[in-house]
């Protein structure tokens, strides 16, 4: 569960300045990838995350009913000397689909090949990758939902058979050579588990849903991170910036590094309750971790709209943002914190969103045939 802001602290009323207390702001369009808290991937994560990585199942933080199944998993597969059955990662990004990947690697001291759904276009590709594991590797694809059905199609024998299906030739003279393959472990990881195939889910033995880090193992995260990178960081400082990291532990380490470079430059590399308000007002990100086009789109929907319900494609259009941002990127946190409704009618804003903009709340509910305001697609 996402902790929820807390209302009455100090940093609540300290951060709570000009940025936090606007009007309807100025519009600025944002690519998804320059926004701070956007969990997926951003230039420079991958690098300083990986020193970061747990490397085994028990220094892994969080997440405890996977990680309890998971060594269960590794221990039958030792006791068997078997490969681990398929296993399928899913859920937002940012929550270490591709950490529990390599730490499976790891408790099973294989190697580890790592591709992308996106990256596999022609059967070949898949082929090579194939042809070069040896037994019990473990073939990484990240964005699994992303293979096309071709691709699949080779796939499906090579995980329930360890056999590689080649046609050779072209027209009446093409044949079919069939290659037997070591035995290996595919483990896939979407963020769209609606959108990979059934025939494709049905070959993974092992599904796990990865959820949002509560505020007790963010803080653990964020710890162990700044004692790995040497930064000093006392436990009211890591508070802070775990409050506002979303139970996301990407956008935790992006904001502890943020942070820790504020700290070096202004407070003597030191990192406590009042540096890490300070630096992430400074980053415009409020106590319940909304950035500013978070904020513009609870804005739009209170000020300009009156509190809803109002149309996804309206409140893009008013915010000169994609529709597709807003669904995918803005709207699942904000529904997750219950600051807006999903309804029939549209989006409409919650008295939780009014408190937290420092908005009086003076709405009735609306009659249930109110007319939606705006598209509602």
């Amino acid at each position: 569960m996402l902790p929820f802001p807390r209302q009455n602290s100090e940093c609540s009323s300290n951060c709570a300045g000009p940025a936090f207390r606007r009007t309807l702001p100025v519009i600025i369009t944002f690519m998804d990838k320059e926004r701070l808290i956007n969990p997926d991937v951003q230039a420079g994560d991958d690098r300083v995350d990986y020193t970061l990585r747990p490397k085994l199942l028990d220094e892994i933080t969080g997440q405890d009913q996977i990680r309890e199944n998971l060594a269960i998993l590794l221990s039958a597969a030792k006791l068997r000397k078997e490969p681990l059955d398929h296993i399928l990662f899913y859920g937002p990004p940012g929550l270490g689909k591709t950490t529990l990947a390599h730490v499976m690697a790891n408790e099973m001291n294989v190697s580890i090949k790592v591709t992308a759904g996106p990256a596999i276009e022609r059967a070949g590709d898949l082929a090579a990758i194939l042809s070069n594991l040896h037994e019990g590797d473990i073939l990484f694809i990240d964005e699994i939902h992303r293979l096309n059905r071709a691709i699949e199609e080779i796939l499906y024998p090579a995980m329930e058979d360890s056999v590689l299906d080649i046609m050779v030739g072209k027209g009446p003279s093409a044949r079919s050579i069939r290659l037997k393959l070591p035995r290996f472990t595919v483990i896939g990881a979407t963020t769209r588990l609606s959108l990979v195939s059934a025939p494709l889910r049905a070959r993974f033995g092992a599904v796990y849903r990865l959820d949002y880090y509560d505020q007790g193992s963010m803080e653990k995260i964020i710890m162990i991170a700044a004692t790995k990178m040497n930064v000093y960081a006392d436990r009211e400082g890591v508070r802070e910036i775990a409050v506002r990291s979303r139970g996301t532990p990407r956008i935790g380490l992006r904001l502890l590094r943020r942070v820790r470079d504020f700290a070096q430059v202004r407070a003597d590399g030191k990192i406590d309750f009042d540096v890490a308000c300070e630096a992430l007002q400074l980053l415009d990100i409020d106590v319940a971790g909304l950035d500013d086009i978070d904020r513009r789109v609870l804005y739009t929907i209170i000020e300009k709209y009156n509190g809803g319900p109002v149309g996804l494609s309206t409140i893009a259009a008013s915010i000169s943002e994609e529709t597709d941002t807003i669904m995918e990127v803005v709207e699942p946190y904000l529904l997750q914190l219950g600051f807006i409704e999903r309804t029939p009618q549209g989006r409409s804003a919650t008295q939780k969103a009014y408190e937290h903009l420092g908005i009086q709340y003076l709405r009735d509910d609306p009659p249930a045939n109110q007319p939606v305001q705006g598209n509602l697609f």
